[in-house]
């Protein structure tokens, strides 16, 4: 049942489900395998106990943040996700003015609808770029010196995808599956919702991947696109390759997708800028540990040599300071914002940014703590 004034995840995502056709929505929300990974990394945060304090004067409550040298109103980034803009109009243009009004960074994936330039007409200040690694180095290559040129100065690498995760919401909706009865199934589906196909089909134009149309013809066919993309992806690559990127790039390079303290070391000694603490939302290998789980030993391992970032079913302020207290310097979030999205464009994501910002503070102001900085562990009931 929707509710008639929707409030936080479980509202939008409701929403978002009413007005995406079945295969989108079940893209966005669905996780690789029997999706263990996707429901352990929410309830992970939650067995995180807050202790609650009295008679501190909290009177001047801070949650501006600095990450990676920018100034944010809070420490959190919105991760990238694939395909945005079939969610909303231009869900990426839509985003990323939603982001830097709000006062926090925003990702565009390699394969976002709107591409470089036209997410870099929307910004007010840089936004980071986050990096897929193809066999085509050519590609790469291009790729990235059009993110420098849209003024990106911060390169999220993806490096928990060497292939595809099995995602079987994916494959009973016909994702990727040549043929005529997956088309149909997905026609069906888009047919069952007529406001998708005016907001976002029709008036949403042109649905191509914009950042690759210039380099990949299938980009215009997102079928043929996944099919060559999941080709594209380098099983090869090692910690050798990151000096490569390192030559190419240079700006920062935050590596996503980290579950274990020695890659976290390794990522650091390759001159990773960043470490996301990760397990791609679920997505990729399903049994892995939740993200809130990892976190402590790769924080005991580097984060005193890096800044270190936490994603995965992250879904409300009282979860980023969860994060901050198990030792993370911000956190990334992609569901929470996909959906606000979907369910009610940019209007619904500002204001969704604006009470993770509130819950933030009031979390801080009923723990005792007023700055940031000074969020730990003791702020965690040992029990």
């Amino acid at each position: 049942m929707i509710s008639p004034c929707p409030v936080g995840f479980d509202d939008h995502r409701a929403l978002a489900r009413r007005r995406l056709p079945r295969f989108l929505f079940d893209y966005i929300d669905g996780g690789a395998g029997a999706e263990q990974t996707l429901a352990a990394n929410t309830a992970a945060w939650s067995t995180s106990v807050l202790r609650q304090r009295v008679l501190v004067d909290v009177g001047d409550v801070a949650t501006t943040a600095r990450l990676l040298g920018e100034s944010c109103a809070q420490p959190l980034v919105l991760a990238p996700i694939g395909l945005a803009g079939l969610m909303a109009r231009r869900g990426e243009v839509q985003t990323v003015r939603a982001a830097h009004a709000s006062g926090v960074p925003f990702t565009l994936s390699t394969v976002g609808l709107c591409g470089l330039d036209e997410v870099a007409a929307a910004s007010t200040t840089p936004f980071w770029f986050q990096l897929y690694w193809l066999r085509d180095r050519g590609l790469v290559q291009a790729l990235l010196a059009r993110a420098q040129a849209a003024g990106c100065r911060t390169l999220v690498f993806t490096v928990d995808l060497p292939m595809p995760g099995l995602r079987h919401r994916d494959s009973r909706n016909g994702m990727a599956t040549p043929g005529w009865r997956p088309k149909l199934l997905k026609a069906m589906q888009v047919l069952a919702r007529p406001r998708w196909i005016w907001d976002v089909a029709l008036r949403g134009r042109p649905l191509r991947l914009g950042s690759l149309d210039a380099h990949v013809p299938s980009a215009r066919d997102l079928d043929a696109f996944r099919r060559f993309i999941d080709a594209q992806f380098d099983p090869t690559v090692t910690w050798a390759d990151l000096a490569w990127l390192r030559a190419r790039w240079p700006g920062r390079i935050v590596l996503k997708g980290l579950l274990d303290a020695d890659d976290a070391r390794q990522a650091v000694d390759a001159g990773a800028d960043a470490v996301v603490v990760s397990n791609h939302g679920g997505r990729q290998l399903d049994g892995a540990a939740a993200t809130a789980t990892a976190l402590p030993n790769i924080v005991a391992a580097v984060g005193e040599r890096t800044t270190v970032l936490v994603d995965g079913g992250v879904r409300s302020g009282v979860d980023v300071f969860r994060a901050l207290a198990l030792g993370a310097h911000g956190v990334m979030i992609g569901r929470p914002w996909i959906f606000a999205l979907a369910a009610g464009g940019e209007a619904l994501l500002a204001s969704t940014l604006a009470r993770w910002q509130r819950e933030l503070a009031t979390t801080m102001a009923l723990t005792g703590v007023t700055r940031i900085a000074d969020i730990g562990p003791q702020h965690l009931d040992p029990v």
